[in-house]
């Protein structure tokens, strides 16, 4: 079993669901030295969040967004963590309701993911910065 990570550091964005597929795949190009195995890609911060999702359609990642600012929204006075603004603590429960990190089969030196399927960043802040991910492969060495 071999075992590779790295850091990867994402440029700042905008509110919004956004494809990291590509830069997650080129920040670890060990994975095509995997016959079989596992990525976990985990983000290191409690204002964003991860998912995996639609990666063709960008209507998709629009109505993401659309659906969590109505489940979860800003200005609610009951809310009492407001330190950082009012979209601070709805992008805390965004980022738990979605999850810090997803977890993907490799096969054949590739990621297993469906046709239709991507690596969302998911920031939920107004201005987020840079967000730091930590992606981690193991598995069975291609011979």
């Amino acid at each position: 079993m071999e075992i590779f990570q790295t850091i990867l550091t994402l440029r700042a964005r905008k509110r919004g669901f956004h494809l990291i597929t590509d830069e997650v795949e080129k920040a670890l190009p060990e994975i095509k030295l995997l016959k079989t195995g596992i990525c976990q890609v985990f983000i290191q911060h409690t204002s964003a969040s991860l998912t995996i999702n639609e990666n063709a359609d960008p209507t998709v990642r629009k109505d993401f967004e659309t659906f969590f600012n109505k489940a979860v929204q800003e200005d609610d006075p009951d809310y009492e963590h407001d330190y950082e603004g009012s979209d601070d603590m709805p992008a805390h429960l965004k980022s738990s309701i979605l999850g810090s990190s997803v977890t993907i089969p490799i096969r054949n030196a590739r990621f297993a993911l469906g046709i239709w399927q991507g690596i969302y960043l998911c920031e939920h802040r107004d201005y987020g910065g840079e967000r730091t991910l930590v992606v981690t492969a193991w598995g069975e060495k291609l011979l």
